[in-house]
């Protein structure tokens, strides 16, 4: 087969074209540090990155979840210890007014400050997180207690007791069908209108004995105390679990995204040593074969006449 200048031409540039094309992909790899710039480098590596996208994505979302679950959680038991705190300080009080040496002048310095202390237990009951009402369930939205006030600015509390919070479950997705309910109801807290132990029934009866210097009743009282204190205790015990449960999926989904960072740069990013080296074997061919092409598009008949 006879070979001609247009043969060597022709394949002198398709030489050419295809050095210069690996040599501009290793520099695009190099430049944007990864292997994958667009579908066709690696069909089935696209798909398994796309994946591994979608998953870690899912995964933030989850963790965001979790930190939201966390404060909520803390939250909780922040304001359950308030409650707790001033349900001891009214027990001192009560237990100071059963004594029976105590005149009604002391009674009623007592009856003032267990009136200040309900003030400040329905603060707590009605406590808010990020404008959330946490203890009135799906409708957070609305205060739990919202009593009326006397004409001295205190709360009537005559009716407290039968109010109703929402049971509703308040569920933070932390995982692939995984929803953790996070809430606590006010109901459960403070006791429904059935309980003998329900906050504001202990107040109403704690404020009317004392005023009328009935030690007997306000003595009984501390039972009652008791009895809800226990229910307060059992209360925080359970978000106590939550939040262990809550703790363990925050270290899971944390694993998680560290073992899927892995997989996804395993598959997309470059490998600099190997796109450096090959990088300078390929910039050497291809001058190689400019130097080559340089001799051969030279060569006319003028060159052969000489």
């Amino acid at each position: 087969m006879r070979v001609t200048n247009n043969m060597l031409s022709s394949q002198l540039l398709l030489n050419l074209n295809r050095n210069s094309e690996r040599m501009n992909n290793t520099q695009n790899q190099m430049s944007t540090g990864r292997k994958l710039n667009k579908p066709s480098d690696d069909p089935v590596g696209i798909t398994y990155s796309l994946r591994y996208r979608s998953e870690l994505s899912s995964n933030e979302q989850y963790q965001r979840n979790v930190d939201s679950a966390v404060s909520w959680l803390d939250f909780n038991d922040t304001v359950m210890d308030q409650a707790g705190q001033i349900m001891q300080r009214v027990r001192e009080l009560t237990v100071q007014a059963s004594t029976g040496t105590n005149p009604q002048s002391a009674l009623d310095s007592i009856n003032k400050e267990i009136g200040q202390l309900k003030e400040q237990m329905i603060d707590v009951v009605n406590s808010q997180l990020n404008g959330k009402y946490i203890f009135n369930g799906q409708t957070y939205d609305k205060k739990p207690y919202d009593l009326p006030l006397n004409a001295d600015n205190t709360h009537d509390i005559s009716g407290a007791a039968s109010i109703v919070t929402d049971t509703g479950n308040v569920n933070f997705i932390v995982g692939e069908n995984v929803a953790l309910p996070i809430n606590v109801t006010g109901n459960e807290v403070v006791g429904t209108s059935a309980d003998a132990d329900n906050l504001f029934t202990i107040f109403n009866q704690l404020s009317s004995a004392l005023a009328s210097g009935d030690i007997k009743t306000s003595g009984d009282q501390l039972a009652n105390i008791d009895s809800r204190v226990e229910k307060m205790l059992k209360v925080r015990s359970e978000m106590g679990a939550k939040s262990n449960r809550v703790e363990l999926m925050q270290s899971r989904l944390s694993d998680l995204e560290v073992n899927l960072t892995d997989l996804q740069s395993k598959t997309e990013d470059a490998d600099y040593a190997e796109l450096l080296m090959n990088s300078k074997i390929q910039e050497n061919i291809y001058n190689a074969s400019l130097s080559a092409g340089a001799k051969i598009i030279s060569a006319s008949l003028v060159d052969f006449l000489r």
